[in-house]
């Protein structure tokens, strides 16, 4: 018999971004458990269409996929039962490196697989395995994401370079092939990163987990390295900017832009208020990270910047009109704030910061980032601090990681009026990517071509020297994340 209760109907969930319905979906509650019908009742919103080609048989990249799983299998369990030690100097260079055959139907050493026969390469593996350790990367973990029963995904490159990428199922590691220059820079940087980041935990710098080369009996050799994926987060990422300081081509041609658009430069709209020490721990780390690489002599890596939008508020104010915006106003809960559960999820129009300690809406999830210091807020006596987004828990704030900010968007209007504010809070994701490029004599007759062509002011070109490249690319962020000039 069919019930009439009303309260049997299906529930529809539906998603904005910007306004804009994005994803609905049917749902019933009665299915689901007890657990997932409390996420569902605080807002908790399904996954986003994953970005890439899931490999299956017949793809054009299934036999490099099968060789470079079971290499990386068999490399990271054949060092794992080593003792733990520290790097030695005979760790680096190509005498650290081995060799290891595949034929299809095995050998002593190695098992039969369906890929054809291939020679596996491993450079320094004991100093990506310390570099693994170091960011806190589980081996077990870091085996199962990459080569377990889980088929990778390819995604189309975002830039001009041709490399071809792949993505773990479990979104945690991304895998880039390298031309034979980059494998160089970096096995000549490799001893000065690994002294970067040990020294500097919150370095916003690629992390590398591995360099390896596939070079299948039929076919081209493949270097590729692997990488923590910055974009690994619970929340929806709606913006992302691959950003250099540069103007010369740094914008997206006319394509449907959606969340998996990567945009440039020319295409920021947007200006980002952090909390006043964040912002100054956060330039800080960037002008130490492109220093370092500017000695290296390292040009051409951008900031990668990925942002979620929360509780949409569109304000639209006058442009003289001083509203404050700025995450200063963040509401900082104690423990006894969050004694009651329906007291926490009155506060849904914005982000909430939790001060660490109280455990009554349970622990901060963990996640793939869990390397670097967590970090403090002023209006909170300088105490540590999590973000509190109902529907998601408790997410760990690090420098580059679930970091709240206001996002301020100005729209000038055609009829010559005022001009409009659009403020909304959003979530930060922050890294530097790309930091494999050399200023070499290709760069260099680059800049020289560029500049007569297009007849632009040279300095607006993307490949320039690596002194002035990093002092342009930090005035860049500068302005991106203005000081707090509001009154308060």
């Amino acid at each position: 018999m069919k019930c009439e209760d009303s309260s049997s109907s299906p529930v529809l969930e539906r998603e904005y971004a910007q306004g804009v319905l994005i994803s609905e979906i049917v749902l019933d509650k009665w299915s689901l458990p007890e657990s997932s019908s409390k996420k569902l009742k605080l807002g908790l919103r399904r996954a986003a269409k994953r970005p890439g080609e899931t490999i299956i048989k017949g793809h054009r990249s299934y036999d490099l996929m099968l060789c470079l799983q079971l290499g990386i299998r068999y490399t990271v369990g054949k060092i794992t039962p080593i003792p733990e030690r520290q790097v030695r100097t005979s760790d680096y260079g190509h005498k650290a490196n081995f060799w290891m055959n595949f034929p299809k139907n095995g050998s002593k050493l190695t098992p039969s697989h369906r890929a054809l026969d291939f020679k596996w390469k491993d450079y320094c593996p004991m100093v990506f395995r310390n570099l693994r350790e170091m960011f806190k990367i589980d081996t077990a973990d870091y085996m199962i994401s990459i080569s377990g029963s889980d088929a990778l995904r390819e995604l189309s490159s975002p830039g001009k370079s041709g490399s071809i990428f792949f993505l773990s199922q479990d979104d945690r590691f991304m895998i880039k092939t390298l031309r034979k220059s980059e494998v160089q820079v970096l096995l000549r940087m490799l001893p000065y990163y690994y002294r970067h980041v040990q020294t500097y935990e919150n370095t916003l710098v690629t992390k590398f987990f591995g360099l390896h080369r596939v070079t299948p009996s039929s076919g081209r050799k493949f270097q590729f390295v692997v990488m923590g994926n910055m974009f690994c987060t619970e929340l929806r990422i709606h913006r992302r900017f691959d950003l250099k300081g540069s103007s010369l081509g740094r914008s997206t041609e006319k394509i449907k832009i959606d969340e998996n658009t990567t945009l440039k430069d020319l295409d920021l709209n947007y200006s980002f208020y952090l909390e006043p020490s964040w912002r100054g721990a956060l330039l800080k780390q960037i002008e130490i990270d492109s220093e370092f690489l500017r000695n290296h002599g390292i040009m051409d890596y951008s900031l990668l910047l990925g942002f979620h939008y929360r509780a949409r508020r569109n304000l639209q104010i006058g442009s003289s009109c001083r509203e404050s915006i700025l995450p200063d106003n963040l509401t900082v809960l104690s423990e006894a704030d969050v004694a009651e559960e329906n007291s926490v999820y009155n506060y849904q129009d914005g982000l909430i910061l939790l001060q660490r300690g109280s455990n009554k809406n349970g622990p901060a999830s963990v996640g793939p980032h869990i390397r670097g210091s967590r970090l403090r807020s002023s209006s909170a006596c300088f105490e540590e601090v999590d973000l509190l987004l109902p529907g998601t828990g408790r997410l760990p704030i690090q420098l580059g990681v679930n970091m709240p900010a206001r996002a301020e968007k100005e729209d000038k209007q055609e009829d010559g009026s005022k001009s409009l504010h659009h403020v909304y809070d959003v979530v930060l994701y922050i890294g530097i990517i790309d930091i494999l490029q050399k200023y070499n004599m290709t760069k260099k007759i680059e800049h020289a071509y560029k500049s007569i062509k297009y007849k632009y002011n040279p300095l607006s070109i993307s490949a320039v020297e690596p002194r002035f490249y990093s002092e342009r690319f930090f005035k860049f962020v500068g302005t991106a994340f203005p000081e707090n000039s509001y009154n308060q």
